[in-house]
Order: structure tokens, then C-alpha cells, then sequence
């Protein structure tokens, strides 16, 4: 399966200023088998160590920073001669050995020549250590779940996923039909490629459902093993939560929804765990939709979504029998999947920034507010083809936004004062 990242790795192994390269995201999402893919496929020699599978190595980096000790240890241990520029090194699970993560500043200052990627799925939480963490000395890249259009390129769908990238609306109205049919699937797979690669292998409906359910398990595993000890209780409390918060109206976090009585400094620590660690996405409320939109935040008010749509819908237990039920399936569960869904892919877009917008009194609102390109664009999300949206009029009215986009089950469709896109092509 092609992942859309590999494009980003290739612009960072021709780059003249390339650092050491840290890849983050949450458990699963495909961090290791891309690393090894671009390793194969685009340099001679691939060396790769994980260090929760290799407890001999965790010590590594503990007795000195030598850079040429470790590079020593490394080809013993693998068998390979480690060259500049045609090697790859790969640091899986880095956070297990200890000042791993030190390690790349000095693989940054003493041997910028040599190629070398790590990859963990807890380094955000890593990166709040200041005392080892390898401040301007390293490159980021975030993946993320595989997007709907990775998904249908899976699906052998590539030239229609290309088509819709390049927006060419005339050839893509002709499947339309075909289209939705697969965003219903996807709302019920997801993106995470293991679930993906059994989906397109066995079209096993029951084996996607124990697969995620898996993965929701090793999550919940990861509180306990990676967390603060006397933070797991609230982290869980704010997990087991997300259905019930994105199951109201107004999808707005609400503490007092985890328990009677909850404040925010009970479970502020809780969430930023989980914000870190990848498995949640935090957006923000703004208060006035202009340059630069961080500028504008409102930290009391946000809202709090999975990472995976198909885990969500894992996480509510929903029915095999929706895919079958028409477009009833995308206004179920309050809209919340397709929320979910376009906070997803709009996540995926290069050099962004997400929010939302209500006014003071919170009786009007927009769904999604996207920074790109030095321009700030409103989004409201329509799970059906009734698209009337009062609110989303008159905020546009009062601000005359450049760009206003409308998604919904509707064909693309460009109006004076906004365009309509179709859901699976939000993101583009």
C-alpha cells in the first residue's frame, strides 16, 4: 500500500539541510512499515533496530554519545556496513533506550552524511523532556491513519483518487454513486493499514471489527504501561468518554459528561496524554476567524475526536447492517462520524492549522476553520444532502471569507458565495 508520506521522505533524503528524522504518530498507523518500504526502495542498505524487540541494544546510548562507538555497535549487529548517503538507519521504538533520543543531536553535529530515522509511538509525550530532547537539531514527520484517498488507492482506485486530487469534477461526477459506496466502507474501516490490508484481502467484515477491537485494546494497554500511574484512571475516563461527547448536539467537551462535578484541572493532564500520544485529535474553539487563528484561541473551549473513524465506529459498536441502510449511515450517531471523518482528512493537509468558530453566546457555529496558504477558510460538515445552514450564511455574510466550502453528500459545486465539495473529496 502506497502511503502518501513517502513523498515527504523522498524530499527529506534530497534535502541539503536534512537533520536526523523523527516520525511520530499513534501505535499502529504504519510508522515501521513505511520506514522500512522507503529504506528498500531508495537506498542500498537498510540497517534497522527496534529496541522493545532487542533489549540487548537498549543500552546503547547509555555508557557515552560516541558516534562512532554506536555506529560500531550497530553494524556489528546488523552485518552491514553503515556508508553515508546510501544507508538508511532506523531507530524503531527509540523511546525504550534510554538518551535515544539525545543520541540524534550529536548524529545531527558529528555525522550529518549518515541517513538516520526514528520512529516511536509515544514521542510526543518523549518531547515534553526538555533536558533530553534534541531541541533544532532534528527533522519532523507526523503519520497519521491512512486518509480516504490512501484508502481508495488501496483499493486498486488510484487514477480516481488522482482525479479527485487534481479536481478534475467532470470526470469524477461520472462515479459519484461508486464514491459514496466507499466512504460508507470507510467509515467502517477506517485507515489503519493492518485493518485496511485485511479488509481488501478477505472483505471479512467480522475480522475489521476483532482487528480494531485489537488495536482499541493495545491503547488501553499503553495507559498503564506508558502513563503516569496516577493519571491512568482519568485517561481512561476521558477515552471511555469520546462517544458519549461526540454523541451530543453540540460537540463541545463538556468535564461534567465524564462525571458529575468534573473541572478541567482533573483531566487537563489526562488529555494532553492522550493529545500527545497521538490516539486524540484537539481542536479549538477561535474567536475571531483571522490571521494567524492561533492567535485567536479559546484553550477552555475544544473539541476532542479518535484519530481513526473506523475505530470510532469500532469503539460504538456500530452495526454492519448501516453500510447496507443507504446514506442514513453518514447522519447516525448525531453526524459525529462524519465529523470525525472530515477532521480526519483536513488533519492530512500540509502546513494547516484546524479550528472551530462560535460567536460569544454560542448560537451560532461553524464546523472547522482551516489556516492554509496565509488565508483563513470556514467548513461546515452536512452528513446529508439537506445542506441549509443559517449559521454558516450569515457567518460568511459578516466575514466575507475568500473561500468558503460547504462538504456533503452533494456533488462539487461552486456558488457565488461558497463551494459545495463532496465528502470523500474534502482534504484535497
Amino acid at each position: 500500500m502506497k502511503r502518501d508520506k513517502l513523498d515527504s521522505l523522498i524530499k527529506w533524503k534530497n534535502s541539503r539541510i536534512r537533520k536526523p528524522l523523527i516520525m511520530r504518530g499513534a501505535r499502529q498507523v504504519g510508522k515501521t512499515w513505511l520506514l522500512k518500504e522507503f529504506g528498500k526502495s531508495y537506498y542500498d542498505k537498510l540497517v534497522y533496530v527496534n529496541f522493545e524487540n532487542t533489549p540487548s541494544l537498549k543500552e546503547l546510548f547509555s555508557t557515552d554519545l560516541n558516534i562512532e562507538r554506536i555506529i560500531s555497535v550497530l553494524e556489528i549487529h546488523s552485518g552491514i556496513k553503515i556508508t553515508p548517503n546510501d544507508t538508511l538507519i532506523v531507530l524503531d521504538e527509540i523511546q525504550e533506550a534510554p538518551s535515544g533520543l539525545t543520541s540524534l543531536k550529536y548524529f545531527c553535529e558529528n555525522a550529518p552524511d549518515l541517513h538516520i530515522a526514528a520512529a516511536g509511538s509515544l514521542l510526543g509525550l518523549s518531547a515534553s523532556n526538555k533536558s533530553s530532547f534534541p531541541v533544532g537539531k532534528v527533522d519532523f514527520l507526523d503519520l497519521h491513519p491512512m486518509s480516504f484517498f490512501e484508502f481508495i488507492s488501496a483499493l486498486g482506485k488510484r487514477k480516481l483518487s488522482e482525479a479527485i486530487k487534481t479536481e478534475s469534477w467532470a470526470s469524477v461526477d461520472i462515479f459519484h454513486d461508486e464514491l459514496i459506496n466507499h466512504l460508507r466502507t470507510y467509515y467502517y474501516v477506517g485507515g489503519m493499514p493492518e485493518v485496511v490490508q485485511n479488509y481488501i484481502n478477505n472483505k471479512n467484515w467480522e475480522e475489521v471489527r476483532l482487528i480494531q477491537q485489537r488495536i482499541l485494546n493495545s491503547y488501553e494497554a499503553d495507559f498503564s504501561k506508558h502513563a503516569p500511574i496516577e493519571i491512568v484512571p482519568r485517561i481512561r475516563m476521558v477515552w471511555q468518554s469520546i462517544p458519549l461527547q461526540l454523541a451530543k448536539e453540540n460537540k463541545k467537551f463538556v468535564y461534567g459528561a465524564i462525571r458529575s462535578g468534573a473541572r478541567a484541572k482533573d483531566f487537563e493532564l489526562a488529555i494532553q496524554w492522550l493529545v500527545d500520544a497521538g490516539v486524540l485529535l484537539k481542536v479549538n474553539r477561535i474567536t475571531k476567524p483571522e490571521l494567524p487563528i492561533n492567535a485567536f484561541l479559546d484553550t477552555d473551549a475544544f473539541k476532542l475526536y479518535l484519530h481513526d473513524v473506523g475505530l470510532l465506529s469500532a469503539m460504538v459498536k456500530l452495526d454492519i447492517k448501516s453500510l447496507i441502510q443507504g446514506n442514513e449511515l453518514f447522519s447516525q450517531f448525531k453526524g459525529a462520524l462524519t465529523e470525525q471523518y472530515v477532521c480526519e482528512q483536513l488533519q492530512n493537509i500540509e502546513d494547516s492549522e484546524i479550528a472551530y468558530w462560535t460567536n460569544s453566546r454560542s448560537t451560532s457555529e461553524v464546523d472547522f476553520i482551516l489556516q492554509t496558504n496565509s488565508e483563513v477558510i470556514p467548513i461546515e460538515v452536512k452528513a446529508e444532502k439537506n445542506i441549509k445552514a443559517k449559521s454558516f450564511k450569515l457567518f460568511c455574510e459578516k466575514y466575507q471569507p475568500q473561500n468558503a466550502i460547504k462538504t456533503s453528500l452533494l456533488k462539487y459545486k461552486k456558488q457565488s458565495w461558497m463551494t459545495n465539495i463532496p465528502l470523500y473529496a474534502i482534504g484535497v
